[in-house]
């Protein structure tokens, strides 16, 4: 069974600890100490926790895409056609290019709070300090 202490889940979730922290002791989200008396989360109910984060903030929205990355626009450049916008969403930076005139319209600008909503058909999946692809042959 995979667990995460507070701070790796928080990584996980893109909040702080002290948020997390914050969740366990009210209960929304479960955890268990280990034997040094550290809090723990089970990764199936960190899982479990996360969906449950994306749906709420999915509930208002209807879109066939499902991947919604919901942060605060870094920096917009703009040359005559097109606009190049980044957006820190987490722990992650998700960069966009679009016409100027739908970045105009839409209003985008440094500190705007913004979706990028991505539908992809090449989605690559890649699990962190795992250099063997499962199914090929060992080096």
């Amino acid at each position: 069974m995979t667990t995460f202490r507070i701070s790796e889940a928080a990584a996980l979730l893109g909040v702080s600890a002290d948020t997390v922290r914050r969740w366990v002791d009210a209960g929304r989200l479960p955890a268990e100490r280990d034997e040094h008396g550290h809090r723990q989360v089970n990764g199936t109910d960190l899982a479990a926790f996360a969906r449950a984060q994306v749906e709420e903030i999915e509930s208002g929205s209807r879109s066939s895409a499902r991947n919604r990355f919901r942060g605060i626009v870094t920096e917009v450049i703009r040359d005559a056609v097109m606009a190049q916008v980044e957006i820190a969403a987490g722990p992650f930076r998700v960069v966009s290019l679009m016409s100027r005139q739908a970045a105009d319209e839409l209003g985008l600008e440094a500190g705007v709070v913004a979706v990028a909503v991505i539908k992809s058909t090449n989605v690559v999946v890649e699990i962190p300090g795992h250099e063997r692809v499962a199914g090929s042959p060992s080096a």
